[in-house]
């Protein structure tokens, strides 16, 4: 079978069982668009802005697990899908995005729409390539769902110039083998003598604490989380990239920790003698100021990637390996050893734990006349708690929201831009579910501010007969900016509000959609319940919300888990005592 490089490419990807391919045309891939046209194995999504196109791929890939991959062209194209690139990288997600290049004759002349999208993209990918020839097209695309999806996940980039794709050069196609690569080799089995000292560690401590990281959902390792969990009764809590792969509704998690974290969760983390880290990278909303981090604790770290153990924490035993693969082995070590846990010692530990829990450190004031944006997120999981739901999200006050409120009880039903913070991901990133999981619920909660970020990809939604939900906590500012103007700018509101907002059910409309407009805290149950029953329709949900609602508890930059900024409203822990 002889095929040209556009051939190829289109071949390499069924033979992935690639189903879905989000992008945007343009001269320097349009060789490879003629051959999507004239297959019907992959459908190809056409976004409105390569942004989307990431995002939606990036969401495709956390929802399933498998790589999201994206088709953009050369130039502005490829700069357009930076950001989306970045994001992925920076939360470990699987994607391939092949862009368009110049003619290899003219690379490096600025040829039009010419960038060097190698040098440009190798600060945020796990790896990218430049082909040069029709024959590695094949072996290059194998490579790159290779390293995409093996060891720690990531963005792999793969940019093929035009002329490589021209349908008048055929060569002799033969699908490539998994390939070898001796520079890359991930480890899978972690160290069994580390796993015996982990135990030890672990049979020994007095205060121990889980900390679980996005780490947990990459590597499938939820169920072997819980088994775990079980196994100790030990406590346990989650950064914002882990929540779901525990279950958020059980009496054991302590909620997410770091700087919105509950006060329990982080006041748990300071006072804890043991911490055993798993598929988590230490981030600095997680740790705070690294000389305050844990200070009484001995810490195992559970790890794929070796350049994350001790890059930001020093840690006692170190476990390199696929987190399923480790947690797995020393679950197994401690089982006949149970008995030795001191259960006097534990009770004790989550007798002190009931006593921050009994804070309430999430508590707000409820208002008939007003909706409060915790209230929405609350009722939003009473009506979908019983169904097949995924929850994709924007960056800021909203987010921090439903991470909180919104517990979590499968692996994969939070999508979220954590590591980057991305605004404008929400959307896409909901689209790109909806097209893995046609039969579930997708809602996208998200803010005035970032909705308007990718808001051209509600014409997509249209095109393609995505049902989602948005969920628009509108409050007329840049929520989470306003919230630090507040705390340490003296309520110096430098451009965190906006005064020209558009008519968010309308827009909707002009965009084929249901708009719905809610103010009033009894009309949210209602609004929320017409939404979701209509089953093929994306519904606009434009909720207007206290402008003034703040997110606590809140860990000033620097501080340490024991220096929360709690609501002035709270019961304090020395008042309950």
């Amino acid at each position: 079978m002889k095929l040209s490089g556009a051939e190829i490419v289109v071949q390499a990807l069924q033979d992935e069982g690639v189903d879905y391919l989000w992008g945007y045309p343009g001269g320097a891939v349009l060789h490879i668009y003629d051959a999507l046209f004239q297959q019907d194995k992959i459908r190809h999504i056409l976004v409105r802005h390569e942004q989307g196109a990431t995002h939606a791929a990036d969401g495709y890939a956390r929802a399933t697990g498998k790589p999201g991959v994206v088709l953009v062209t050369s130039g502005p194209g490829a700069t357009n899908a930076v950001t989306g690139i970045a994001t992925a990288h920076m939360d470990s997600v699987p994607m391939v995005v092949i862009s368009g290049q110049v003619p290899t004759p003219v690379i490096g002349s600025d040829a039009f729409q010419e960038v060097d999208t190698v040098g440009i993209t190798r600060p945020c990918v796990k790896h990218n390539f430049l082909i040069k020839r029709v024959e590695d097209i094949a072996t290059t695309l194998k490579k790159a769902f290779y390293i995409a999806a093996t060891g720690r996940p990531g963005p792999v980039v793969v940019d093929i110039p035009k002329d490589i794709t021209d349908p008048n050069i055929k060569i002799p196609y033969i699908c490539p083998d998994t390939p070898q690569m001796r520079s890359y080799n991930p480890m899978v089995k972690g160290h069994v003598g580390q796993a015996h000292k982990a135990v030890e560690l672990i049979l020994q401590a007095q205060r121990p604490m889980i900390y679980t990281g996005g780490g947990v959902i990459l590597g499938e390792a939820s169920q072997t989380l819980r088994e775990f969990v079980a196994l100790t009764s030990f406590p346990i809590t989650s950064t914002l990239m882990g929540l779901g792969a525990y279950p958020g509704t059980d009496a054991q998690f302590l909620g997410m920790l770091g700087m919105h974290g509950t006060y329990e969760a982080n006041k748990a983390m300071h006072a804890s003698d043991l911490l055993i880290a798993i598929g988590a990278r230490f981030d600095d909303r997680v740790t705070g100021q690294v000389a305050e981090f844990c200070p009484h604790a001995r810490i195992i770290h559970i790890d794929v990637d070796p350049a994350s153990i001790a890059k930001t924490v020093r840690v006692d035993i170190p476990i390199v390996g696929q987190v399923h693969q480790v947690l797995s082995d020393i679950t197994t070590l401690l089982r006949p050893q149970r008995d030795q846990l001191s259960q006097t010692t534990l009770d004790a530990w989550w007798q002190k734990i009931e006593t921050w829990r009994a804070v309430q450190s999430l508590a707000y004031q409820p208002s008939d006349t007003v909706i409060k944006p915790q209230a929405a997120v609350e009722m939003l999981y009473q009506v979908t708690r019983d169904h097949d739901f995924y929850l994709t999200s924007d960056v800021g006050q909203h987010q921090m929201f439903a991470a909180q409120f919104y517990p979590f009880d499968q692996p994969r039903r939070w999508i979220n831009s954590g590591g980057l913070g991305t605004m404008g991901f929400g959307l896409p990133a909901a689209m790109g579910v909806q097209q893995a999981f046609p039969e579930a619920t997708v809602a996208c909660i998200t803010g005035e501010a970032s909705i308007q970020m990718c808001i051209q990809e509600l014409a997509t939604c249209k095109q393609y007969d995505l049902p989602i939900k948005i969920v628009l906590l509108n409050n007329g500012y840049m929520g989470m900016v306003r919230q630090w103007q507040e705390f340490f700018y003296d309520s110096r509101y430098s451009h965190s509000y906006v005064d020209a907002l558009p008519d968010f059910c309308k827009l909707a409309e002009s965009f084929g959609h249901v708009g719905l407009r809610i103010t009033d805290p009894a009309d949210l149950e209602g609004a929320y319940r017409e939404a979701f029953a209509q089953k093929d329709r994306l519904v606009f949900l434009d909720i207007v919300v206290d402008p003034t609602e703040n997110v606590y508890p809140m860990i000033k930059a620097g501080q340490g888990h024991h220096e929360m900024h709690l609501s002035p409203n709270l019961t304090t822990e020395r008042e309950l005592a």
